[in-house]
């Protein structure tokens, strides 16, 4: 057997929680492979929505056993306030939820440290949502990290104290006053109950599946824009976010890749600074903000918004080798009466396909296409307006790849199944 990845294509915000919750059924594992608490995957079903920080999306399913893999980086707090509300609803999280001891840990001072960057950057600061995400990855690639496998051993408190020393020396650097001392004993009670769940060796746990015979989806977070190498850098975030995330990210061999599943919306978002070159600072975004509610599930800001960039699309298909694409919100667009979609870049006064390697400071002019919008409120695949399958058809001709499933809201009952054709 293969594992599939499902990943977002854009800057993140796709909807790949609400697609994992309702692809489960038909596998038997669903694993995390990279980012932190920084991403909130929302699932909505029985009238009432859930956000997930850490936990992989396929929880509500009993069947399925949910691997938090070696490329995730966990913040003990927020996992347990996860946690708490998965055992009131009933949720064997102890049966059910599997840690890697690769994994590393977010510390206090690692979100002390992430504010205190941020701040001495002022105007150019990068957007971060200061859950530490960045300075525990530095520590990682540092070889300074602490990871859930430590936590397990005699000498955990003099691993621990070593890192928070080496942290208050940068902290001291930045003259960024904190108190420690009101933040670590809620840490200290989150270990306990991370303490409490089942540690794997992940990499061997995911491929004896696989050689079982077992279904494996590898769940990203973020999307392929925020990938620390191909992303819109230094405005990304600081994992690999991509398809080769989930091999490092999980300790699979790309032998072991099978389908990759690529989310976009009908739209395009952007949350926090960077460039976005369909962005809309009008009328029209506000509309898609609106209509869409789109705010941040992990900070709460406001999205940017703006039409489908098809050039960002290919190019991030392109470097994760989607084989089917999902496209999420197409019932934001219900009530426009034009949709663009940019098919190409204007650059120095030539026409691209091609994602430049400066594009934060790039003048890029998006080159639209224009297409009649439904005007319609779509609630199944019957009903399906011939200017949305026009929509749909125009995207899988640029992309020479097929859209699988089209979500018409945020529950689970409304994602339409497309049948599978030839593009």
């Amino acid at each position: 057997m293969k594992a599939d990845v499902l990943l977002g294509l854009h800057w993140g915000d796709e909807g790949k929680g609400k697609v994992v919750d309702v692809l489960t059924p038909s596998y038997d594992l669903i694993c995390r492979f990279q980012g932190g608490p920084n991403a909130g995957h929302t699932l909505e079903f029985n009238g009432i929505k859930h956000v997930l920080h850490t936990i992989p999306s396929g929880i509500f399913h009993n069947h399925c056993l949910n691997v938090i893999g070696n490329g995730v980086v966990i913040d003990p707090v927020i996992l347990k306030k996860e946690i708490d509300a998965l055992v009131k609803m009933g949720v064997d999280i102890k049966k059910q939820l599997l840690v890697s001891r690769r994994a590393h840990l977010i510390l206090p001072t690692h979100r002390l440290l992430d504010a205190a960057s941020e701040a001495s950057k002022g105007k150019e600061k990068i957007g971060s949502t200061l859950k530490g995400i960045g300075p525990t990855y530095m520590d990682k690639t540092g070889r300074n990290g602490l990871r859930v496998g430590d936590i397990s051993s005699s000498n955990f408190k003099e691993k621990y104290n070593v890192l928070v020393e080496k942290h208050k020396q940068l902290l001291a650097f930045h003259n960024y006053e904190y108190n420690l001392a009101e933040l670590e004993p809620t840490w200290m009670e989150a270990i306990e109950t991370l303490k409490g769940l089942t540690h794997i060796d992940s990499e061997y746990f995911v491929n004896k599946a696989l050689r079982d015979g077992k279904k494996v989806l590898a769940e990203g977070a973020q999307g392929s824009m925020l990938d620390i190498d191909f992303g819109t850098y230094p405005f990304v975030t600081s994992s690999n976010t991509m398809t080769a995330g989930a091999c490092t990210g999980l300790g699979l061999a790309p032998r072991s890749i099978g389908n990759v599943i690529g989310i976009f919306k009908a739209y395009a978002t952007r949350v926090g600074s960077g460039p976005f070159p369909t962005e809309l600072n009008d009328e029209t975004g506000e509309k898609m903000r609106k209509i869409g509610n789109e705010f941040g599930s992990t900070t709460g800001r406001a999205r940017r918004c703006g039409w489908l960039d098809l050039p960002a699309l290919k190019y991030a298909m392109m470097i994760n080798g989607v084989t089917e694409l999902t496209m999420m919100k197409a019932d934001v667009m219900d009530d426009f009466d034009v949709i663009k979609v940019c098919t190409h870049y204007k650059i120095n006064g030539k026409e691209t396909e091609v994602l430049p390697f400066d594009v934060c400071d790039a003048e890029i002019t998006p080159v639209y296409k224009e297409m009649k919008g439904w005007k319609q409120n779509i609630t199944s695949g019957n009903n399906m307006p011939e200017a949305l399958l026009n929509y749909i058809h125009f995207i899988e001709e640029q992309t020479g790849t097929p859209i699988s499933i089209v979500s018409v809201g945020p529950d689970r009952k409304q994602t339409i199944v497309m049948k599978k054709e030839e593009v």
